[in-house]
């Protein structure tokens, strides 16, 4: 995967966000069936997938730097989406020597590590960070251990700890949310911060999941997708600045809808950390406006069937109310109702399937 070396792109106004062809290829569509109901959909998060995405342990790709900057804004503007609670120091350091080892080892030529005992040598070719330090203490880094490593990945990162049978959010790094807040979340049991979801919970769904999670392994991570819709290439969707995007879903017309509807998918990764018995879950977000999504001829027409015919309480509960049903009515003239193969991958071998010009 090619990496741009420039964040000359930006996910606040004026946008200015592009994907390759390449990026669109290997985008983790969310919809292996014509129908959505919420699910664990889990499965273990090997090195291979339907799509390149859910290939590394940590997907890195082209907007990279950008993410990163636009990271680093959000965190300036508010320094509380990072914060992690003091018995989770050791899941901190956890979390550094896993994303350290396996950056270095999947992308060699952006990362490298040299540990000689616990003096390590970090050197992040990307953002140009070269830093030695200690394992293990924290006044050898120039931030917090978390805090100095999630701010070097795309994605969102929150620790969770085993007690009394339950996971707790007991810190984190939250910048680009689907409207949930770190914040408000801090602290909550696994039922408590799910409890929004509508119909879950009575489907068993959070039960199950739980019961998975508590029994997670070491070296075994496991992963699932999860979407909702954005409107324009924002990735702070944040409560806390609800006020600044909110608005912008009233502003969807069928002219401008292949633009500004984005498909906003997280590949989630949950991991056992190894000294602290913690859990680290990934949230690892995706954008793709209406506009590429047209261009593979499976997932057009898959996403028109998914939308239309979504339960209202979960399109309610993903705020796609106001602006569903024009994105239903301008995908519909390219579903020709013919059978779709099961399974995310676009199916290349139909030519009608193959990457398109864009729409």
């Amino acid at each position: 995967m090619t990496v741009q070396t420039s964040a000359r792109e930006s996910y606040r106004p004026p946008y200015q966000v592009t994907n390759s062809a390449e990026t669109i290829m290997r985008f983790p569509f969310p919809f292996p069936e014509d129908i959505y109901m919420y699910s664990m959909n889990v499965e273990p998060h090997i090195r291979s997938g339907p799509v390149a995405a859910m290939r590394n342990t940590f997907d890195i790709d082209e907007h990279y730097v950008a993410e990163c900057a636009e990271k680093a804004r959000i965190l300036q503007e508010d320094p509380k989406r990072c914060i992690v609670l003091p018995h989770m120091r050791e899941a901190e350091w956890d979390f550094v020597e896993l994303a350290m080892t396996t950056l270095s080892d999947q992308y060699p030529q952006h990362f490298s590590l040299r540990r000689e005992g616990l003096d390590w040598h970090w050197v992040n070719r990307l953002l140009g960070y070269e830093q030695s330090f200690v394992f293990g203490d924290a006044a050898t880094l120039p931030l917090p251990p978390f805090e100095y490593m999630a701010r070097q990945m795309q994605g969102d990162f929150t620790l969770h700890d085993q007690r009394e049978d339950d996971l707790w959010m007991d810190g984190g790094m939250v910048t680009a949310q689907a409207d949930w807040s770190l914040k408000f979340d801090l602290g909550m049991s696994f039922r408590q911060w799910h409890a929004p979801v509508p119909k879950a919970a009575e489907m068993g769904v959070f039960d199950r999941g739980l019961r998975f999670l508590l029994m997670l392994q070491h070296e075994k991570p496991v992963r699932r997708l999860n979407w909702t819709m954005t409107i324009n290439p924002r990735l702070d969707t944040s409560p806390e600045n609800f006020m600044v995007w909110g608005a912008d879903r009233a502003s969807v017309t069928p002219e401008n809808v292949a633009d500004k509807v984005h498909l906003r998918v997280e590949l989630q990764t949950l991991y056992r950390l190894p000294r602290s018995n913690a859990i680290l879950f990934s949230i690892r977000c995706y954008l793709m406006p209406v506009r590429d999504i047209m261009r593979v001829g499976k997932w057009r027409k898959r996403l028109h069937r998914v939308l239309r015919d979504l339960d209202p309480a979960l399109s309610s509960y993903k705020g796609l109310d106001l602006y569903r049903q024009t994105v239903v009515d301008f995908l519909a003239p390219y579903d020709d109702g013919a059978p779709l193969s099961n399974g995310i991958q676009p199916d290349a071998e139909q030519p009608e399937n193959v990457l398109a010009p864009a729409a």
